[in-house]
Formats: structure tokens, C-alpha cells, sequence
């Protein structure tokens, strides 16, 4: 039995730019991943299976061709076998939350087949499926720190940035991609912030991140008033950095250390006990395989 880890993202900031005739957005955004995900596992079988557990599997519940069962079907079609594996997907994200919690699912997938069934692909090949399956599926082949642009499906690694303790919230209200883009009204623009060269405390990051916002969190409060309230409860627990990832609901706060981190969660989670909230590592350590 395979089993694959497919962590949270988050984007720390994004800065939009103009929509292009295939009706995308230019985005720019440096993205991490986090010590908390959802978890798959893979095991040869007679046919193609999916069974989703966990505490947020209701919310897949009608979904009967989800990301995870295109990108082993695209798999197999690519290496050239019958995708007969039985995958349990154990559903820790909140669904259509703005940390790539599906795209992550179809990357692990990728990841999970090729090592299941090894020598059948390489790393392009899975990149290119994966920007078949969705533009942030690229991206999370192999999470790290990258530099996103284009549609997001264009990203540079970033090397030189540590691992910082952070708290994500989510009050379990959904928020749907295109209706943000589509309530998009002010844009920074492309080109606006230099790439980081290195961060060595989260203060330092913090500091850079002041200098960009996410320009989607404007349209997303204005369809989901509870990212407000949100960003308010982050705020009072009185983090370096307060803010929205990639189009929403989820918010984040970064900290000094893993206990302030802590802390903040368990007051949060006293005054709102219906909340997601998860103290994490951002961009923490691990070396990912893919066969």
C-alpha cells in the first residue's frame, strides 16, 4: 500500500493582472505548503475505487468523478495501463477553501500511481497532466516555496525561505473561484514586488509580505462577510501578518513560534467553536518523490 500526504496551500500574497482571451487572469503569488493536508492511499485492485473518509468527506459526498479519479484515469491513460487501484482519501481540508485542498488531492494522486506503478512516467509527463486537471494542479507535483505566475500554471522555486509557524481558520463557508474573479474589481497588477531572496525569521517575512496584499480577498468579503470576521479573530490574537489565501474563505496568521501559534488556535477555537482552525509549519521540510 502507497500512501501520499497532500498538504495545504497557501498563497501569502496575490496580486492579479489583466484577463486574457481565454478568460484568465495573470496572477502573480508566492506559494507554500503547510504540515497539514488531506492523506491518500493506494493499492492495486480489480477495477478503479475511490472511498472518501474523514471529517469534511460529506462535502464530497455527490461529487462521483472528482479530481482524484480524473487524475488516475489521466494516469493510466498516459502510461498506458488500466487504472485498477483502490484509492481512500481521508478528507482533513475544508472543500472550496482557498489552500488547493483538490488540486493537492490531484498532485498526490500523480505522485501516488507513479510510485505504485514505478518507471511508467517521469516528473514532465506528470506536470504536464497535472495542467490538464487544473491550473493549480502543476504546482503541487512537488510542494515547496514556488513563484507563481501566468495562470499559475508558470512557477520558479524559491529557495532561500525557512519554515514559519502559522494559524489557519475557515468558518466552513464555501467560496466559489470563478464567482470571486468575476466580482474582481481592483487589481495590483504583475510586476509590482521582487522575488525574495531569503528569510531567516518570520518577522522578516512578515515584512516583506506588507508590501503585497491578495487582491482577491476584497470580491471574496463581499460574497462571504465572514472572511471579516475571520481576519478580525486572527487579528486579536495579535500575529506579525494577517490575511486571506488564494480566493477564500481561509485565512491565516503568521507568528513568531509554534507555541504563539497554538495559543492563537485554542483562543479562536474557545470563541468560535464551529471553526476550521489548524496551527501549522509553512513550507516545512520534506523531501517528495515521484517514483
Amino acid at each position: 500500500m502507497i500512501r501520499e500526504f497532500a498538504p495545504a496551500k497557501v498563497n501569502l500574497f496575490l496580486h492579479a493582472g489583466n484577463r486574457g482571451a481565454d478568460g484568465y487572469h495573470e496572477i502573480e503569488s508566492l506559494v507554500v505548503f503547510a504540515s497539514v493536508g488531506d492523506e491518500l492511499t493506494f493499492e492495486e485492485a480489480d477495477a478503479l475505487s475511490l472511498n472518501v473518509e474523514g471529517p469534511f468527506a460529506s462535502a464530497l459526498a455527490q461529487e462521483r468523478d472528482n479530481l482524484v479519479l480524473r487524475a488516475a484515469r489521466r494516469f493510466a491513460e498516459q502510461a498506458q495501463i488500466e487504472p485498477r487501484v483502490r484509492i481512500i482519501l481521508t478528507k482533513n481540508l475544508p472543500v472550496a477553501s482557498g489552500i488547493g485542498g483538490g488540486s493537492s488531492d490531484a498532485a498526490a494522486t500523480l505522485r501516488g500511481l507513479s510510485r505504485l506503478w514505478p518507471g511508467q512516467t517521469n516528473l514532465q509527463a506528470l506536470w504536464d497532466i497535472a495542467g490538464d486537471l487544473g491550473s493549480d494542479v502543476p504546482v503541487c507535483i512537488l510542494p515547496g516555496c514556488w513563484w507563481m505566475s501566468g495562470r499559475g500554471e508558470r512557477f520558479a522555486s524559491i529557495s532561500e525561505v525557512g519554515t514559519f509557524d502559522a494559524l489557519l481558520v475557515n468558518a466552513g463557508h464555501p467560496v466559489s473561484t470563478p464567482s470571486v474573479y468575476k466580482a474582481l474589481r481592483e487589481r495590483t497588477g504583475i510586476g509590482r514586488i521582487a522575488r525574495p531572496r531569503r528569510f531567516g525569521t518570520s518577522g522578516q517575512l512578515a515584512g516583506y509580505l506588507a508590501g503585497a496584499r491578495n487582491d482577491l480577498e476584497a470580491p471574496a468579503r463581499s460574497l462571504c462577510p465572514v472572511i471579516g470576521e475571520q481576519l478580525k479573530a486572527l487579528e486579536e490574537t495579535r500575529p506579525l501578518l494577517v490575511r486571506m489565501s488564494g480566493s477564500g474563505p481561509t485565512c491565516f496568521g503568521i507568528y513568531p513560534n509554534a507555541t504563539s501559534a497554538q495559543a492563537a488556535g485554542d483562543v479562536i477555537a474557545k470563541e468560535h467553536p464551529g471553526w476550521w482552525t489548524a496551527p501549522t509549519k509553512l513550507n516545512f521540510g520534506r523531501k517528495w518523490v515521484f517514483q
